[in-house]
């Protein structure tokens, strides 16, 4: 089995924390959105979304990162012979559905300094070019891909799209609140996968030090943050990559890379 992710995105993330939970191998390949890497030719024929992650297991390739993490349930479901497993419940399905709604897209953009916003954008869009020149046959799927760029530039001028995303997320947040006073977990008392929609979310206003707005003024939010900042999964798949120091060194790896690219002109 493997999975096509990177650190930066949030439903990479998702499916990983499940793997990790549910204690499935997988061979593991690093794809950078930021650098452009999702729009070289053998990914873009494989998925001409250019989202991630995708999963394949075999001839069965999947895109949708619910269809992934219930792939994975089964799965596991095999693996343990049935015994002591128990498929997650109705309750924990709504849960993923809803967290799942929430586009983190224009919201992580829009917080995202301006100048190197556009930086990325400018080589994400030179690196679409210099690929539809590669694969002339794939130049339809290339040039939407194009024009995706584009108009997400367009949108994030716009204060009502920015409005909308972030009264969903508070929306959200505000549930999920309510849903802990109850509960240790997410949908249970035991950690589910719905939890494992949640934690990416958490992490990423984290990331965007956006958490005193969002998360420290949310109690029961709050001390569910710290206690799944302990798991082994959150640990490998987040924490080694934006926890203290690691963050830096992550995102400045990036940033080198893209300004030696351009540099060059090397898309």
């Amino acid at each position: 089995m493997q999975l096509y992710h990177h650190p930066y995105s949030l439903d990479s993330q998702k499916v990983r924390l499940a793997l990790e939970e549910r204690q499935i191998d997988y061979t593991s390949y690093h794809i950078n959105p930021i650098t452009g890497k999702n729009m070289d030719v053998s990914f873009f024929r494989m998925n001409p979304t250019a989202k991630l992650p995708v999963f394949q297991n075999g001839s069965h390739i999947i895109f949708n990162t619910i269809e992934i993490i219930q792939y994975i349930e089964r799965i596991a479901a095999v693996s343990s012979g049935g015994e002591n497993f128990i498929p997650s419940s109705s309750e924990v399905l709504e849960w993923m559905r809803k967290i799942q709604e929430w586009n983190p897209k224009y919201f992580t953009l829009a917080h995202v300094p301006v100048n190197y916003r556009l930086f990325v954008s400018k080589f994400i869009r030179r690196v679409i070019i210099a690929r539809m020149a590669e694969a002339p046959d794939l130049a339809t799927s290339y040039h939407s891909k194009l024009r995706t760029a584009y108009e997400t530039e367009e949108k994030l001028r716009n204060a009502e799209v920015l409005k909308r995303s972030e009264e969903h997320l508070v929306k959200l947040l505000d549930e999920v609140e309510t849903k802990l006073s109850a509960t240790l977990y997410l949908a249970g008392e035991e950690f589910n996968l719905a939890d494992v929609m949640l934690i990416p979310l958490l992490a990423r206003l984290v990331l965007l030090k956006l958490e005193d707005k969002y998360i420290n003024n949310r109690p029961r939010i709050l001390e569910y943050w710290h206690l799944v900042q302990q798991r082994a999964s959150y640990k490998k798949v987040i924490g080694m990559y934006f926890s203290g120091w690691r963050k830096q060194k992550t995102l400045v790896k990036t940033w080198c890379f893209l300004r030696f690219r351009s540099l060059l002109k090397r898309y």
